[in-house]
C-alpha cells in the first residue's frame, strides 16, 4: 500500500533494538511516510554471529515477528545496525526496496541505498552520506517537547542543558571529567544568572550518576540521573535549552544537542579518538560547536538537521514522489 504521494506507509524500521540503531531506523521511516512500524529483531544463532551474511534458512534468522514481515514483504524498508543489515538483504531478495544505515562492512551492492555519516569514510554509487546521525529533532518534534515539558520554562535564563554521556572506545568519562565539565557549565551560568538542566544517559556510569546526584547546587539546577528521578526529561532539556554543554563521546546526542538553534559546547573535544574525531572537527570548522570552558560565551547557532535531507535523497533516488520541501 502507497500513500497518496507514493510512498510506502507503514516503513517498517528494522534494528536491534540499541537505542542509537532503533531512533535511526525509526527517524528516517517516519521521514519517509507517516505511521512507521517499529520491529525489533531477535536474532537467532548462528546468524546473529555471522549477519550480515546470509546463509540457508536465513527467512528464519529472526523470530515470529520478522517471519510475519516476510510473510507479505513490504514494498519499501529501513534498517540500521548489522542484525538489521541482513534482515533487509533477505528482505530484498524477496522484493522489498531497502535502505541501510550505517556501514553493513559488506559491499553497498547487497542493498538499494545505504546511508553512512561521512566520518565513516564510505562511498559508493548506492550511499548517501550525512553529518552525524538520523534522528527526530525538528521544529514539529521541539514543539511537542516544550509542550510535554513546561516546567522547565520557568527556570532561570540562559537555561543551559549538560548532555551527559559515557565512556566509549574512543573517549573516557570518568567523574573527575564530569567534576569539570560541571565547573565549566555552572561558572557559564552563574556568571549570567542562568540555570542548568543535566541529564545522565544510559552509558553513564554509576560513579558520575553518584557524583550528578551528590554534588551542590551552585545554581538552580534541575538533575535526572536515572529513572529512579522520574520521566527522563532530555527531550524537554533539548527544546528549552538556550545553550547546550556536552560531552564528546555520542554522535548522536551530538547530532540531536546541533539539530536545536542553541550554541553547543563540547567538553574536551581534543580528547576525542577514531572516527567520531572526524564529526567533531566538521563541527568546530562549520562553526557549530566550540570547545566548553568556564568562559564559554554565547555565539550564533544555525541547526543542524540531516533527516529530512536524507528522507528527500532517498525519495529521489528511489523514484518516490514528494510533496513539499524537505526542512533542513
Amino acid at each position: 500500500m502507497n500513500t497518496a504521494d507514493g510512498a510506502p506507509a507503514g516503513v517498517p524500521a528494522l534494528s536491534d533494538g540499541r537505542a542509537g540503531n532503533a531512533r535511526q531506523a525509526l527517524a528516517l521511516a517516519a521521514a519517509l511516510a507517516p505511521a512507521p512500524r517499529e520491529l525489533v529483531l531477535a536474532p537467532r544463532t548462528p546468524w546473529r554471529w555471522l549477519a550480515p551474511r546470509r546463509l540457508p534458512g536465513d527467512r528464519n534468522a529472526f523470530g515470529p515477528d520478522f517471519a510475519a514481515l516476510m510473510a507479505a514483504p513490504p514494498a519499501l524498508a529501513v534498517g540500521c545496525g548489522r542484525q538489521a543489515a541482513l534482515a533487509t538483504r533477505i528482505l530484498r531478495g524477496h522484493g522489498a526496496r531497502v535502505v541501510q544505515v550505517l556501514d553493513p562492512r559488506l559491499p553497498t551492492r547487497h542493498w538499494d541505498l545505504v546511508v553512512a555519516p561521512e566520518h565513516d569514510g564510505l562511498h559508493g554509487d548506492n550511499v548517501i552520506t550525512l553529518a552525524g546521525s538520523l534522528h527526530p529533532v525538528d521544529e514539529a518534534w521541539l514543539a511537542q517537547a516544550r509542550a510535554a515539558f513546561p516546567a522547565l520554562a520557568a527556570l532561570p535564563s540562559p537555561r543551559i542543558a549538560v548532555l551527559v554521556g559515557g565512556p566509549s572506545a574512543h573517549a573516557d568519562l570518568g567523574v573527575a571529567g564530569f567534576e569539570a565539565l560541571m565547573a565549566a557549565a555552572e561558572a557559564m551560568a552563574a556568571r549570567e544568572g542562568g540555570s542548568l538542566l543535566v541529564a545522565a544517559s544510559r552509558r553513564t556510569p554509576d560513579a558520575v550518576r553518584a557524583a550528578l546526584r551528590g554534588r551542590p547546587r551552585q545554581v538552580p539546577t534541575l538533575a535526572w540521573a536515572d529513572a529512579g528521578d522520574g520521566a527522563n526529561p532530555y527531550a524537554g532539556m533539548l527544546a528549552w535549552a538556550d545553550r547546550i554543554a556536552c560531552t564528546a563521546d555520542s554522535v548522536n546526542m551530538l547530532s540531536e544537542a546541533c539539530a536545536t538553534a542553541a550554541p553547543v559546547f563540547v567538553h574536551r573535544p581534543e580528547a576525542l579518538r577514531g572516527r567520531p574525531r572526524r564529526f567533531v572537527d566538521d563541527l568546530l570548522a562549520r562553526g557549530r560547536i566550540r570547545p566548553l570552558d568556564a568562559d564559554a560565551r554565547p555565539f550564533e547557532a544555525t541547526p543542524l538537521r540531516e533527516t529530512a535531507r536524507v528522507a528527500a535523497e532517498v525519495r529521489r533516488r528511489l523514484g518516490l514522489r514528494t510533496t513539499g520541501a524537505a526542512e533542513s
